[in-house]
């Protein structure tokens, strides 16, 4: 493990890594060992948490009686939704307790929940088998998820962010949209591996539970390297300053009421299209135009992998112009694309053409990716920083990006699935108004 870890140290870009901590000194490899094991955690931490809406249609027939395929896919959104209804109870106590114990701590205690969720889910018997336990199960380890899925952005967030230079930090938080991203490209990698290896009677019996496995056995080797890493130096000082907040919580609540509204109204939108254009895509594509999991999920894959391309540069885009306009420009071509990203589909669509309309989605979303982590952590000095990010950010999700599967699946079963798009454009137009209205933090030091 440790030779793994220090090639990919190796294989980091000095431009990702130099950068100073505190004072302009050049970071150290261990802080660059942090960094590693912070984005390593998260990529496994949204494999963990994708994975099950990239199956959504499988665990259906699994989970729930088949007799009516809609109800069953619907049943299995609302355990979708349910588990986001746990972000902001995990995003208030993993947040209170990563601001006043370290971001190493939440963490380590973040991707251990989510692993052992994984696990649970990959090997629990099926509705058949052990009839009504099986969807209560499912409920279960999908609320343990939510709740570890809630701290994990805002330590990860705080953490890389503390460790940038004023004028890299938007660079610095892109990557945690980075590794958000690419633990989405693994859960379809990995559904694609699995869906092209086997038949799809293989990929529905026991293909799906083999990709909640590895997800679990891979957060386990990423708590190894997050349990090897030393705490943040901002963190460290603000102990030694006896600083550490008794009560972030109130806090966030009582001084910095508006910066709280202001994290929702920046990831709102975002949020929301993260599940619709990039989580729920597939599923969706193949309900829509008949194109099989594995053609979907294929195109999905080519679309996240170029938003990884683009999110470091996006990021350092921030960095010289502004948080606001790179921003402004992803809300303004969200509300543009809306109408097109699904009248745009029909039966017997080719590969290439549902490829470029997902790549053409995330192109715009990662606007929101590149900018969104530094802006929402600008927000907040040190003491709260966490709790701070966590838990409106996670209300966010919960609110607009937890349900829009569900909502838009529950549209298209009532005939109106073509009206979906104005609902996009209203929350990026609050999503808009909201970024016009902040102040610019380009180049400003942490509070």
């Amino acid at each position: 493990m440790n030779n793994d870890n220090d090639a990919v140290l190796a294989s980091m870009p000095q431009a990702q890594t130099s950068h100073a901590a505190t004072g302009g000194r050049t970071l150290t490899r261990t802080e660059r060992k942090a960094i590693v094991a912070a984005t390593l955690g998260t990529i496994v931490e949204y494999t963990d948490w994708v994975i099950y809406a990239t199956f959504s249609s499988i665990l259906a027939r699994q989970f729930f009686p088949a007799e009516d395929k809609l109800s069953a896919l619907l049943s299995v959104l609302a355990v979708f939704a349910v588990g986001f209804l746990m972000r902001p109870i995990g995003g208030a106590v993993l947040g209170v307790f990563a601001d006043r114990y370290g971001r190493k701590k939440g963490l380590t205690l973040s991707i251990l929940m989510m692993s052992l969720a994984s696990l649970v889910i990959g090997l629990c018997p099926n509705y058949e088998s052990i009839g009504i336990a099986a969807p209560i199960i499912l409920v279960l380890a999908r609320l343990a998820q939510g709740f570890s899925a809630g701290g994990e952005f805002g330590s990860a967030s705080a953490f890389l962010i503390e460790s940038a230079a004023p004028e890299r930090r938007a660079f610095a938080g892109s990557w945690q949209w980075f590794a958000i991203n690419a633990g989405t490209l693994v859960s379809f990698l990995l559904g694609f591996t699995l869906a092209s290896v086997g038949s799809e009677t293989a990929l529905e019996t026991w293909g799906w539970r083999v990709a909640f496995v590895i997800a679990a056995l891979l957060g386990l080797v990423t708590l190894w390297i997050r349990l090897s890493v030393r705490e943040t130096e901002v963190f460290t000082l603000q102990v030694e300053k006896k600083a550490v907040p008794k009560r972030p919580l109130r806090e966030i609540f009582t001084t910095y009421r508006k910066d709280v509204l202001r994290v929702i109204g920046i990831a709102m939108a975002g949020n929301m299209l993260n599940y619709v254009w990039m989580v729920s895509y597939p599923s969706q594509v193949h309900l829509l135009t008949g194109m099989s999991i594995r053609d979907t999920l294929l195109a999905g894959s080519v679309a996240v992998g170029v938003s990884l391309l683009l999110m470091p540069l996006v990021g350092t885009l921030a960095d010289r112009v502004g948080r606001r306009p790179v921003l402004i420009a992803f809300a303004v071509g969200a509300m543009l694309w809306a109408w097109p990203s699904f009248a745009l589909l029909y039966p017997g669509i080719g590969l290439v053409q549902v490829a470029l309309l997902q790549t053409v989605s995330m192109v715009i979303l990662t606007g929101f990716g590149a900018a969104s982590a530094v802006t929402m952590a600008e927000q907040f000095p040190t003491q709260v920083r966490v709790t701070g990010i966590a838990l409106p950010y996670a209300l966010s999700v919960t609110l607009f990006g937890g349900t829009s599967p569900y909502i838009m699946t529950a549209m298209a079963g009532w005939g109106i699935g073509h009206l979906f798009w104005l609902y996009i454009v209203l929350i990026a137009l609050v999503s808009c108004i909201t970024y016009v209205r902040m102040p610019e933090m380009k180049g400003q030091p942490l509070r």
